[in-house]
């Protein structure tokens, strides 16, 4: 289990998603507010927080109300950086840590900071027997889209899981289905935020039936 201290003054990116411990997010920067924070935490190779908006859009409209987003997040480390012209930055970032917000506050050039804590990693759990189909499933899902890659010369669908899988690690498993499921931003905050990896899967796994997804 990772342990962290408090972080200050980090840099907040609140948006209409959910980032997930060691998924993939990609995104194309040309706010002025975040084209300076992105240059500067890729300057100094530091994390910028993800955080699920509540209230208001991604991007800020004259007159529109501040925005306002969930109490847990999670520390988004870029992996990926280029600049193709001014005014634009396209990243990739995966996720790490997630935190919880003890306070927050809105800049002058309209850049939300936060004090946050650690939240707990998930503790590495083994699949039950019963929960067992929900890897196989993950499984087959990422050897599929992978073939096709293949087959495609690497320029088909690109694989949105990225490497090491886990596929024995209950909380891995649920982190993966929840980004790949179809299912409302709040569902997916609730989920990422619960602190038991195994009822995080058994959730899943109910998700998976309904949407035909079975043994």
């Amino acid at each position: 289990m990772t342990t962290q201290p408090l972080l200050r003054a980090l840099p907040l990116f609140p948006l209409g998603t959910v980032l997930f411990p060691d998924g993939l997010l990609p995104l194309r920067i040309f706010e002025v507010r975040y084209l300076d924070m992105i240059g500067r935490c890729h300057r100094n190779g530091a994390p910028f927080g993800v955080v699920s908006l509540t209230q208001g859009q991604e991007v800020r409209r004259p007159g529109a109300e501040a925005e306002s987003f969930a109490e847990v997040g999670t520390l988004a480390v870029i992996r990926e950086f280029d600049a193709p012209q001014a005014g634009l930055m396209q990243i990739e970032c995966v996720g790490t840590q997630r935190f919880r917000l003890r306070s927050s506050e809105l800049q002058k050039h309209g850049l939300w900071t936060a004090e946050v804590d650690a939240v707990p990693d998930d503790v590495p759990l083994a699949l039950p027997d019963d929960l067992q189909h929900t890897a196989d499933a993950l499984r087959r899902l990422v050897d599929t889209l992978d073939e096709r890659r293949r087959m495609e010369g690497g320029d088909g669908v690109r694989l949105p899981i990225g490497e090491p899988y886990r596929f024995e690690d209950c909380g891995w498993v649920a982190n993966r289905w929840c980004e790949l499921l179809p299912m409302k931003t709040e569902l997916k905050q609730r989920l990422m935020a619960l602190d038991s990896p195994l009822m995080r899967l058994e959730l899943v796994s109910d998700l998976l039936a309904r949407a035909g997804i079975s043994k």
